[in-house]
């Protein structure tokens, strides 16, 4: 709510043809990041608190948090300008693009250096523990359901950081494409099922017992994910028809609207 406001003053008041005042949406810019900081970081607390599972029992999960919302954030947005720029008439220039690109290379190494950091911690100390970490990245008494995903994960993650820190995205922006794709991925199986899910392995009586989403487990995520895009989609529109010209006041004056 606190971002639909700043994008939606800022697209009414072009579509008025009127100069935004910076103090109906700069505070409320301001808010949306401390916002968006804690709610990432209460997240993380709801599961580093939780001492029966000494699996998230890690003080820079709250930072893990924040910096993979700092790399799949830009990746999704870069995407999505590459999408109007491909499907629209809306000119998407280099510089947004470029810039969202630097944030990735810094982000992206950040967040490798937080899992390393995790890693080693686990596998070096031992601790009480290392037995779901041994389960994620190795297999446990001969369960290894999330190890390919957990690998494919990172491949996927240092491959795209490579990609980010290597390609001029002036060049081949399509290259880049294919990072932010793979980002995108990476963090969703890292943060998903290597992170949730091993957390619940083995149990609270030291029982190994996989975990396989089910059907209906399937269709609440894809039913999420369809929201979110169909809202993301509809403001889009709107954005690209006022920023094209297509749908302004004088229009709507003429079309007997308003």
């Amino acid at each position: 709510l606190i971002n639909l406001h700043v994008v939606g003053y800022l697209l009414y008041m072009r579509f008025l043809g009127r100069k935004p005042n910076p103090r109906w949406y700069i505070p409320v810019v301001l808010l949306s990041i401390v916002w968006a900081v804690s709610i990432h970081t209460v997240t993380a607390f709801l599961y580093s608190g939780l001492g029966g599972r000494p699996f998230w029992n890690s003080a820079i999960l709250a930072p893990r948090f924040v910096v993979s919302a700092f790399v799949s954030g830009p990746a999704f947005i870069v995407l999505a300008l590459q999408i109007v720029r491909r499907f629209s008439d809306f000119y998407v220039g280099h510089k947004p693009v470029v810039t969202l690109i630097n944030i990735l290379r810094v982000t992206a190494v950040v967040n490798l250096f937080l899992v390393g950091a995790e890693v080693f911690t686990e596998f070096y100390t031992g601790g009480s523990h290392v037995a779901a970490a041994e389960y994620l990245y190795f297999g446990l008494h001969g369960k290894n359901a999330l190890v390919p995903w957990i690998w494919t994960a990172l491949a996927c993650n240092v491959t795209a950081a490579i990609i980010f820190l290597t390609v001029d995205p002036r060049k081949n922006l399509y290259v880049i494409d294919v990072a932010c794709v793979m980002t995108l991925f990476g963090l969703w199986v890292e943060k998903g099922l290597g992170l949730i899910v091993p957390g619940f392995v083995p149990s609270t009586l030291h029982e190994v017992v996989e975990y396989l989403p089910n059907a209906l487990e399937w269709k609440i995520s894809l039913g999420i994910w369809a929201m979110g895009l169909i809202i993301f989609t509809l403001g889009l529109k709107i954005a690209v028809a006022v920023f094209t010209g297509s749908m302004h006041v004088d229009a709507a004056h003429d079309a007997g609207e308003v």
